[in-house]
């Protein structure tokens, strides 16, 4: 692959690789450091051969979600799982090889493909009158859609004055909620688009109750100054993203 991008010799690269299996990484932690870690590692060094930008995206599980407050880019990182670990030192693998890089973390990431929380909502929804959803880790939803829309946006900006916005940076959605408040939103559009002919009863749990194999950020809060005032960012419209609920089933 190096030859290959060496060949083409591209301006920039952007990296949304992961291995996103958070607790399956608990058990396949050579994987998941293949991957978040020495794959992220890999471009970065070949972005630096081409003297190429290097963009990647990188996840809220670097902090450890003891803060009250939103995280800003330099808060110290304090991974609690294998996943988390791995995106980190993918990062600082970056910082190291890569001058002209941008590390963009994110939170609670949604879309109309995959696997995510919207869509096992709905799917839930349809089958079962009655859920039980984590109401004590709160964070900011994420619409793919405009992490896509950020990186075009930061690239159209981009010029040989850009010495000083290298770095991380923070994008994610508001306002900030917690799981079972983004069920509730999710499944009120969906009634309202007639998805649903009624809203299952939502019972809200705490993390103890839901015990999972790699421990999640309790507040995966992100501030999202910086990257407004360096790029005139705005944070994720999560619910403009559920306008249209449909294209997620």
């Amino acid at each position: 692959m190096e030859n290959n991008l060496l060949a083409f010799a591209p301006d920039i690269i952007i990296n949304a690789a992961a291995y996103t299996a958070v607790d399956k990484a608990e058990q396949d932690q050579e994987s998941a450091n293949a991957i978040n870690h020495l794959g992220a590692e890999y471009l970065a060094r070949i972005a630096q051969k081409l003297n190429a930008v290097f963009i990647h995206v990188s996840t809220d599980y670097v902090f450890d979600g003891n803060s009250a407050v939103p995280y800003v880019e330099t808060d110290k990182p304090n991974p609690q799982s294998v996943y988390g670990k791995t995106k980190l030192d993918g990062e600082s693998a970056i910082a190291q090889h890569c001058t002209k890089h941008i590390i963009l973390r994110t939170a609670w990431v949604f879309a109309e493909h995959g696997n995510n929380f919207v869509k096992t909502m709905l799917r839930l929804a349809l089958s079962r009158p009655e859920l039980g959803v984590v109401a004590d880790q709160i964070g900011g939803p994420t619409y793919a859609g405009d992490i896509a829309d950020a990186i075009l946006n930061i690239i159209s900006q981009l010029n040989s004055q850009n010495e000083d916005r290298w770095g991380v940076y923070h994008f994610s959605g508001e306002p900030y909620v917690s799981w079972h408040s983004f069920a509730e939103c999710i499944f009120e559009e969906a009634f309202n688009q007639s998805l649903l002919m009624t809203q299952p009863i939502l019972n809200a749990i705490t993390t103890e109750q839901y015990p999972t194999p790699a421990k999640r950020p309790a507040y995966s809060m992100l501030d999202c100054q910086k990257i407004h005032v360096a790029f005139n960012i705005e944070p994720s419209n999560w619910r403009a993203a559920l306008n249209n609920l449909t294209l997620y089933k």
